[in-house]
């Protein structure tokens, strides 16, 4: 039996314009009567959410890196399964570069190409041709025989000034050999807002069905719809079973996050804590809601608490409620949450918020530094989320800088995907614990 069936959607870079493609398609296709999946290669929270708009059913995250195999393909099988009914196929976006990678074993390094090659899924490549002509068609020769596992299906322009410059891209790309399924012109209209972690999330985009909708009319009419369909329903590896757990749930009943703040937990996570038979029970801090007192542990996910932190510190029935839970059972913060857990955090514009002193970490955005990669995890003691030595695979992202973590215990030890020495990661206090790692799964 095959496995579900679907395109890669990639570039050779980041910044070629994979996540409007992306969206066009799912939604100019899903328009043409075909069920479309969605799925996004490696860690991120915020694109998903934009393909469950477009195309109409929750996505998936696919990370060959913080994946173990097995886990990659039940957790493409089980998204193309839900929704309203089997999808016809699946696009996948790609993230950064197609063969962008961290050091691994094969299939392991978190490219792209690796959850292409792992799932049958023919990859288009979005390049985007401003400043090029015919070298188009050698930058996509090379991409197209670079991996020998994978298949390359052809070839979408981005950023196309006029018809000259298509004749002059195209004429390289076919002198390759390669297939031209789409020329998008310029166009500035098509874009989405963004911000320091990415795009503004799906949920506070007003008008944001007209912007999609928009989109998809202008990809639907510059790409080759029918053929990428015809693509799409090609590829398939063999199908896998249910989704293994990816990491067991922290405790029975679970209090969680969940707003405009706290929004950054990826539901493959949340569907394997519920298929394990917990139960979840969500809470706004930004409405002032304290945590369910009637849970065992209180999760606090990562999003946005530093556009918020006015309005965090000023929650008291939130704050006082979570006091009053980490006195008598566990919490734990994963980045934004974690901020919230400390003594205070401090704003873009300098301004200092006092958060719930739960953890004696100051944060601050005053003075930004990017800290973004994979992550390994050991636990330093034991925890909800495992006995002392349990390994986790994840990743960071955030501009935040801390001090005074050295107070309290560390929650970790952790170490990036390249090999680095093994650091701190978090602190731990009591029950109480956070850490700016995101967790994916178990190792």
């Amino acid at each position: 039996m095959s496995g579900p069936r679907g395109l890669m959607i990639a570039a050779p870079r980041s910044g070629s314009g994979k996540t409007v493609l992306t969206l066009g398609l799912m939604r100019a296709l899903r328009d043409k009567g075909f069920r479309v999946g969605a799925a996004k290669c490696g860690p991120d929270y915020i694109d998903p959410a934009f393909h469950a708009a477009a195309a109409g059913r929750a996505g998936v995250n696919l990370d060959s890196w913080a994946m173990p195999p097995e886990l990659l393909r039940a957790l493409a099988g089980a998204g193309a399964a839900g929704g309203d009914g089997p999808a016809d196929f699946t696009l996948c976006e790609a993230s950064m570069g197609l063969f962008d990678a961290v050091p691994g074993p094969p299939g392991r390094t978190g490219a792209s190409a690796d959850v292409a090659a792992a799932l049958g899924w023919p990859a288009i490549l979005c390049l985007d041709v401003s400043g090029q002509a015919q070298s188009a068609g050698a930058v996509a020769l090379g991409c197209a025989r670079f991996d020998p596992r994978l298949q390359f299906a052809g070839v979408i322009f981005n950023r196309v000034a006029s018809e000259r410059h298509l004749r002059l891209a195209k004429a390289g790309v076919e002198a390759a050999g390669l297939r031209l399924l789409g020329a998008l012109p310029r166009e500035k209209d098509i874009v989405l807002p963004e911000r320091h972690l990415g795009l503004v999330q799906a949920q506070e985009i007003e008008g944001l069905e007209t912007r999609l909708g928009r989109i998809a009319r202008f990809v639907g009419a510059h790409c080759d719809l029918d053929a990428i369909a015809t693509l799409a329903a090609a590829g398939a590896a063999p199908a896998a079973a249910a989704p293994p757990i990816a990491v067991a749930p922290p405790a029975q009943r679970i209090a969680l996050a969940r707003d405009d703040a706290f929004s950054f937990i990826y539901p493959h996570v949340l569907s394997g804590w519920r298929a394990a038979g917990a139960q979840i029970r969500f809470f706004s801090p930004l409405a002032d809601e304290p945590p369910p007192a009637d849970c065992d542990l209180v999760w606090l996910p990562g999003g946005y608490p530093e556009l918020h932190a006015g309005k965090i510190a000023a929650a008291g029935r939130f704050l006082d409620g979570l006091r009053r839970f980490a006195a008598a059972k566990p919490v734990h913060g994963e980045c934004g949450g974690y901020m919230i857990l400390g003594e205070s955090l401090t704003d873009a514009s300098g301004e200092a918020h006092a958060m719930a002193g739960l953890l004696s970490a100051r944060f601050s955005f005053a003075r930004r530094r990017l800290n973004l990669g994979y992550r390994e995890a050991r636990l330093c003691a034991d925890h909800p989320l495992g006995p002392a030595g349990t390994r986790l695979r994840g990743h960071e992202f955030h501009y935040a800088t801390a001090s005074d973590e050295d107070a309290d215990a560390p929650f970790a030890q952790g170490r990036d995907a390249h090999g680095g020495a093994p650091a701190r990661a978090g602190a731990q206090r009591g029950a109480v614990s956070g850490s700016f790692f995101h967790l994916i799964a178990k190792d």
